[in-house]
């Protein structure tokens, strides 16, 4: 019952999916992270129905396919993880110190960067999903799965950059260190699934998640002192679309 508690807070903090309400305590809290990487599952496998109907059922052109498949995760995920991505390229846009960064990230106005910075994630987004063959939608389904893993392991591992706010509220009351063996499954089921499919594909998907996991560790620690919701958010949407990107460089889509 605790662990479906846990799934359901999952569901509805990440995801636009409509689930029975659960109990937000400290209990149910515990391992909700674990869950995390289930909305990329749903929304891997709408990707794909969505790329395989419009490829396979329809004589769309590539510039509908693209906005489509851009679409999709949006939709779902209610485009949480969007809104730190435009937060973060403000904040890192400031140039200000680490004080400065971090009240751009909780300032409600939407500055000039995160307007750029958003138009052109969803152009390079459109453009890459545009290129993408038929036999591409299974590794880019798994990327999903890959980026969430990433970003919970992010949560209970990286330092947190303030004392409060949801993603310190989510460390505190997670069982850390089960969170963080669950996450790594995760990670690690998405990349054997990801080379399985294809080598060249999932071996280039798999770089390029790990630079950017990289890049996310040394920016967040250098810049902000720590990560935060917006940070999570900020380094899933870089990496998806960095994956997505490799995917069909690798599989001859550009």
């Amino acid at each position: 019952m605790r662990l479906m508690q846990a799934f359901l807070i999952a569901l509805s903090m990440y995801s636009k999916i409509p689930v029975p309400r659960a109990e937000w305590n400290e209990k149910n809290m515990k391992y909700a992270m674990c869950f995390f990487p289930v909305v990329g599952v749903v929304t891997g496998g709408c990707v794909y129905l969505a790329g395989f109907f419009l490829l396979r059922f329809t004589s769309c052109g590539s510039v509908f396919l693209g906005a489509a498949l851009t679409l999709v995760p949006i939709l779902i995920s209610g485009g949480i993880h969007l809104d730190g991505f435009m937060d973060t390229t403000d904040a890192l846009s400031s140039y200000g110190d680490r004080e400065k960064k971090l009240s751009i990230l909780k300032d409600p106005h939407t500055g000039a960067f995160a307007i750029l910075g958003i138009g052109c994630y969803l152009l390079w987004s459109v453009a890459v999903y545009s290129e993408v063959k038929i036999e591409m939608l299974p590794s880019l389904s798994c990327m999903f799965v890959l980026s969430r893993a990433l970003s919970g392991f992010s949560v209970v591992t990286f330092p947190a950059a303030k004392d409060s706010g949801l993603l310190r509220t989510f460390q505190d009351k997670a069982q850390k260190k089960n969170v963080r063996i669950v996450m790594l499954l995760w990670a690690a089921a998405a990349l054997l699934l990801l080379i399985w499919l294809d080598g060249k594909t999932g071996g280039m998907a798999a770089l390029c998640a790990g630079g950017t996991f990289l890049y996310y560790g040394w920016m967040s620690k250098k810049k902000f002192g720590g990560i935060t919701g917006d940070l999570a958010g900020y380094f899933l949407s870089l990496c998806e679309v960095c994956m997505a990107t490799g995917i069909v460089l690798a599989g001859g889509g550009i």
